[in-house]
């Protein structure tokens, strides 16, 4: 694609995060606008392309793939429709920013390796927007320094003041939420999980019937580590994401907030995000800034195919070892020269 001065994108799905996107491309967002709004409920399509100069409403993502003035495609849609999507973009070779999962299970991600790998070249940044949080940045560059030598353990916490959406359930605590976390896990240490076990409480009595919540993550890893997720998605004080790594020589921990503390009234504190569009607000601005500043130079850059590929595949261990208990072994297939 030859370089231009603004990127022309045309988002797929205007639902929570969709919108959300279309108004930090629109706001916050150097070198870029929206030209292309989709979505199969046509109002509510129209409604945000009406209020975006030079935008055009469609209900087929296929139409505005193949519009003059796209550029490129951001994917917010439901996960079961991210493959055709995908596979449409790349009928066009158009780059993609796609929000997790990149499909929801490994067999049809396995299709979209696939098919990139027949482009030659990747096409495709999955949104695991933690890589570009500051404080994970931070203790990635630590880690990747070696100064504390080599890390051996990772603890996560990973806390939802109530349900993220109606109707949540039990496999949704893995293919939803711990993904996250096996995403930044793979990420963080440059390893692949190897191993889930999953362990359950007695379901907290903020829980729904028939919620298994909360839930307690293992992953080993090829490298040696072991890594726990303590996971929930009713705790009710608020949104709170932690992680701490015990290395060789030290440790290093973040998510404890630390920002303004206020002492009044007898009482001393600070404030918890209520939920995740608020604690990586910044991060996501930095993640949509950095596909679009990539795709302008003509590279693709962040988490690649691959690594939503192995997200599925771990997911998948994850989900079982909910159903079945023990330890399950996560099946990879070998990892293509493309993405290495």
């Amino acid at each position: 694609m030859p370089q231009r001065t603004t990127l022309r994108v045309a988002v797929v799905g205007t639902g929570r995060m969709g919108a959300d996107h279309v108004r930090r491309i629109s706001e916050v967002t150097s070198g870029a606008r929206v030209s292309a709004v989709v979505d199969i409920d046509a109002e509510r399509a129209k409604g945000l392309a009406t209020g975006i100069d030079g935008c055009t409403a469609y209900t087929d993502p296929a139409a505005a793939m193949a519009a003059d003035d796209v550029d490129a495609v951001l994917i917010a849609s439901p996960g079961p429709a991210h493959e055709a999507a995908l596979l449409t973009a790349f009928e066009h070779d158009l780059p993609v920013l796609c929000e997790k999962p990149l499909t929801p299970d490994a067999a049809s991600a396995l299709r979209v390796l696939e098919a990139e790998q027949k482009l030659g070249h990747r096409r495709v940044q999955v949104g695991f927007m933690r890589r570009y949080d500051a404080e994970y940045m931070k203790l990635k560059e630590l880690l990747d320094s070696g100064r504390l030598g080599r890390p051996l353990m990772l603890h996560n916490r990973h806390r939802n003041a109530t349900l993220p959406v109606p109707g949540f359930t039990s496999e949704m605590l893995i293919n939803d939420a711990v993904v996250h976390e096996m995403d930044v896990t793979r990420w963080l240490l440059d390893q692949e999980i190897t191993t889930v076990t999953v362990m359950k409480p007695r379901p907290s009595s903020n829980a729904p019937e028939g919620l298994e919540d909360p839930q307690f993550v293992i992953f080993e890893t090829d490298g040696g580590a072991l890594v726990d997720v303590e996971m929930s998605v009713n705790c009710q004080f608020g949104y709170q994401v932690q992680a701490e790594a015990v290395c060789e020589n030290g440790t290093a921990r973040i998510g404890d907030g630390h920002g303004m503390l206020v002492n009044s009234a007898g009482q001393w504190g600070g404030s918890i995000a209520p939920d995740f569009v608020a604690r990586f607000e910044d991060a996501y601005d930095r993640e949509v800034q950095a596909w679009v500043d990539a795709t302008r130079r003509g590279e693709v850059t962040g988490p690649s195919s691959w690594d939503g590929y192995a997200a599925a595949a771990v997911c998948e261990a994850g989900v079982r070892a909910q159903a079945e208990g023990g330890r399950i072994t996560v099946e990879l297939v070998e990892r293509p020269s493309l993405y290495r």
